[in-house]
């Protein structure tokens, strides 16, 4: 997964990971039901769906002349995966550096 994915700039809004949660809770849901929860506005909650569907964390399906919303959860796996490829580098460099400090024999 690269730095700049859709998907981290997807999730680096607190509205977007809420809406996130609500649809991992209870999904399908259309933008009015979504509007309801929160304090913004529904073009505000499309604002944040359209965002959400462009990195691939939403599927839209239409249902007669409703939008229904519902979560994708398949890139979170990738962002998963780029997690844990970055504590293993992490985890590398505390072990050359624990292995330096030992070597070194100073406390």
């Amino acid at each position: 997964m690269e730095p700049n994915s859709p998907v981290f700039a997807a999730l680096s809004d607190p509205t977007r990971r809420h809406l996130l949660v609500t649809l991992a809770e209870a999904s399908p849901r259309t933008a009015t039901q979504l509007a309801e929860v929160y304090p913004i506005t529904r073009q505000g909650i499309l604002k944040h769906l359209h965002v959400l569907e462009e990195a691939g964390l939403v599927a839209v399906a239409q249902q007669g002349r409703e939008k229904r919303y519902t979560l994708t959860p398949e890139p979170l796996s990738d962002l998963e995966r780029w997690i844990e490829d970055l504590n293993a580098l992490w985890d590398a460099r505390l072990r050359r550096l624990k292995a330096l400090v030992e070597e070194d024999g100073t406390p």
